[in-house]
């Protein structure tokens, strides 16, 4: 077994305001599934490793900023754009990657949307409603919205510590 040991992750503070602390567990989440990624090839990244499940980590980052894109962006400020990978053919676009898939690709898109989500977070208090409405026809507080992201990190991270180590072996946080 490999223990993964380049942990740079920042950690949350403990005495932070709310939307520190929120968007500082937020931060945490999302640099632990980068990290679960760092130092495997693209292969790697599209290997199914718990069959009969196809996720693979290179999904899970797909779907993550699929993710970002859908709360910060059209549900926080109402803007319309087109998935990034989903299709009307395939609504798991995101997690269904082939060999023309790369993740230079993938973590470029993610960090995009991140970045974005960022500036949506920084142009709104935690009590602001958004914009836009859910498909099931519901409004959300950003503060709302930073506590699912970290929930949906959460959820996805444990995946991402199942595939890593049926991958290469490696584990850690």
């Amino acid at each position: 077994m490999i223990v993964m040991t380049t942990d740079v992750r920042t950690e949350p503070s403990t005495t932070a305001s709310e939307l520190d602390m929120l968007t500082g567990f937020l931060d945490y989440h999302r640099e632990t599934l980068i990290m679960k990624c760092e130092g495997l090839d693209d292969a790697q990244l599209r290997t199914p490793s718990l069959a009969p499940s196809g996720l693979t980590l290179m999904g899970l980052v797909r779907h993550l900023a699929e993710v970002e894109r859908y709360w910060f962006r059209e549900i926080m400020d109402d803007e319309d754009l087109p998935d990034l990978y989903s299709t009307e053919q395939d609504h798991d676009g995101d997690f269904h990657v082939t060999d023309q898939d790369t993740w230079a690709e993938a973590h470029a898109t993610w960090l995009a949307q991140v970045t974005d989500a960022r500036k949506v977070t920084a142009s709104h208090g935690l009590d602001d409603v958004s914009a836009s409405l859910s498909r099931g026809g519901k409004r959300f507080s950003l503060r709302w919205i930073l506590t699912h992201m970290i929930e949906e990190y959460a959820r996805h991270n444990g995946h991402a510590d199942l595939l890593r180590e049926h991958i290469d072996g490696a584990t850690g946080e």
